[in-house]
């Protein structure tokens, strides 16, 4: 009986430990992509500039040179690797708050799509996650389907940082690459698109379903243009994970933000989550709370070289009341109430 309760103890003992040591991966695996997101891009460009005036000089003029070669890698479908994409630092950041990817339909592999997701929350882990890594299992969920998550072309002109990006298959949110993509790269592609931006990232806070849609026209003429089909596709719990200083319409805050929104193509927020070794304490973590993304029904979307802007207006209306109807399927299996409606700005 001794030996037996020992033993149990030892296995207790050691599945508590085994516990301890995967939230701690897990943390680590979050830390290390908020901390790419914020600064890697700013840390590897001052870095390669040190090196310049170091006897290393060589190595970073190499790098530079390949910099320039390579450069319009971005706007023709990047550079994709599967091996990074199935890391298994991904894992623990999809188990981290979890996350998690719901198909609720079949997408043809002779159809190419443009994703709009939605809302964008601080930084869209739930669009990383689920369709920059196989973390959640997006290939297996959409067999043939290769999908482009889009960000700001000014990432891409960062060094090191735009081939760690590409390497999970994102690309730059311009005309140029998603063109390519949708008329170069054969079919079976899927371009996400975080339709509201940094407008819609000023206005996401815990408890609140808002998307800006309204005035978001442009990716449905590029739909129209290649005959890409439109994907509704939102994720409950996006805006959950962080806390942010909301600043109302005519303060100066708002006006600095609207600012840097308008001439650098990001705005700056005023956030936190939780601190690294504890949840009662403000930091860079995000809280973890569930993400679940819904990717809708395909819109079969006609190709019209030059649609004007009733076409447009039509196909938008289409989209928004698909995104509607999505969010009200939905909200109430993960966890929001039935009175819940989503608000479109």
């Amino acid at each position: 009986g001794t030996g037996s309760n020992i033993l149990s103890a030892l296995q207790d003992l050691f599945w508590l430990l085994k516990s301890k040591v995967e939230k701690q991966l897990q943390i680590i695996s979050v830390l290390q992509w908020v901390l790419t997101f914020l600064i890697m891009g700013i840390a590897c460009t001052l870095i390669l500039m040190y090196i310049l005036c170091t006897d290393c000089w060589a190595i970073a003029a190499l790098y530079l040179a390949w910099l320039v070669f390579d450069w319009n890698t971005p706007k023709k479908g990047g550079r994709r690797s599967q091996w990074v994409r199935n890391w298994a630092i991904w894992r623990y950041f999809r188990d981290y708050f979890p996350i998690r990817l719901v198909k609720t339909h079949n997408l043809l592999t002779t159809r190419n799509y443009i994703f709009g997701y939605h809302p964008h929350g601080i930084m869209g882990l739930g669009a990383f996650c689920n369709f920059s890594t196989e973390a959640t299992g997006v290939s297996q969920k959409f067999p043939g389907i290769r999908p482009y998550l889009a960000t700001l072309a000014g990432n891409f002109r960062m060094p090191i940082l735009r081939d760690y990006l590409m390497s999970g298959g994102i690309c730059p949110v311009n005309r140029d690459s998603i063109d390519y993509i949708l008329s170069k790269n054969g079919s079976g592609n899927a371009i996400i698109i975080v339709v509201g931006g940094a407008a819609e990232s000023l206005n996401c806070i815990p408890g609140k379903n808002s998307v800006t849609l309204k005035n978001r026209k442009g990716f449905v003429k590029l739909a129209l243009q290649h005959g890409a089909d439109l994907v509704p596709v939102y994720s409950f719990g996006e805006n959950e994970v962080y806390k942010q200083v909301i600043f109302e319409e005519g303060s100066w805050g708002r006006w600095v933000q609207k600012k840097f929104q308008k001439h650098i193509g990001f705005a700056p927020c005023i956030f936190h989550g939780r601190g690294l070794f504890s949840s009662n304490t403000w930091g860079l973590l995000p809280y973890s709370k569930p993400i679940t993304t819904v990717v809708g029904e395909p819109i079969n979307i006609p190709k019209i070289n030059n649609p004007s802007q009733k076409d447009v207006d039509f196909y938008h209306s289409i989209y928004v009341d698909s995104l509607i109807k999505l969010f009200d399927k939905y909200k109430s299996k993960f966890g929001l109430p039935e009175t819940e409606v989503l608000e479109v700005n």
